[in-house]
């Protein structure tokens, strides 16, 4: 190799080194969530002539009655959803006469298979008593962790005469991790709903 080709090779070796150098190196971006605007809590009564119950539920919640069930009319008139659009989730109650105990214990046995069905993408269930014994409300709370349709639920009785089961879901794909802040949010909401029932047939 004559001095020219050396000279050559020698400058055509550094202008890829520096151009390599120039090149930023690329990071992948952290994935973002959208944006949530909370919106302001006021405290309103549910008073549906319809229920049997009364409790407290914010008023970014809008009611909705329940006409269809897998097109068929709901067991009961008091079958209804509580919207919360701005954060696209709504709770779904459900309410169930009770006759006799057997068919009391039949509903929270439906209530423990339809939890067990998320136990499949659930990574974990807490499972919390509610025991109001001045309002004559008792029942369980579950939060179920995970990629699960509805990470939270509870039902509430006063074992001779009334049920009602509720179920948290969001009206999008399930991603823990952005429906985190949201589910934070609503879950306080849920607690004040359970803390204030009463039953108005008592």
């Amino acid at each position: 190799m004559n001095k020219y080709h050396s000279l050559f090779a020698s400058v055509l070796l550094a202008m890829m080194l520096v151009s390599c150098g120039s090149q930023p190196e690329k990071t992948p971006k952290p994935h973002m969530y959208p944006r949530v605007i909370f919106p302001q809590k006021h405290y309103v009564s549910f008073d549906q002539a319809k229920c049997n119950m009364t409790f407290e539920y914010p008023d970014y919640m809008a009611f909705e009655q329940d006409t269809n069930f897998f097109e068929e009319k709901p067991l009961d008139p008091c079958w209804f959803d509580l919207e919360a659009k701005g954060l696209m989730a709504s709770l779904h109650f459900s309410y169930y006469p009770i006759q006799n105990r057997a068919r009391f214990d039949e509903l929270v046995t439906d209530v423990f298979k339809l939890v067990g069905e998320h136990n499949i993408k659930a990574n974990y269930r807490n499972e919390q008593i509610i025991d109001n014994p001045d309002q004559n409300v008792h029942g369980l709370y579950f939060e179920i962790e995970g990629a699960v349709a509805s990470p939270l639920q509870f039902y509430l009785s006063d074992s001779t005469r009334n049920f009602v089961r509720a179920s948290l879901y969001f009206n999008s794909k399930v991603n823990a991790d952005s429906t985190k802040i949201v589910y934070d949010f609503i879950k306080q909401d849920v607690d004040r709903m359970i803390e204030t029932w009463k039953w108005t047939n008592q």
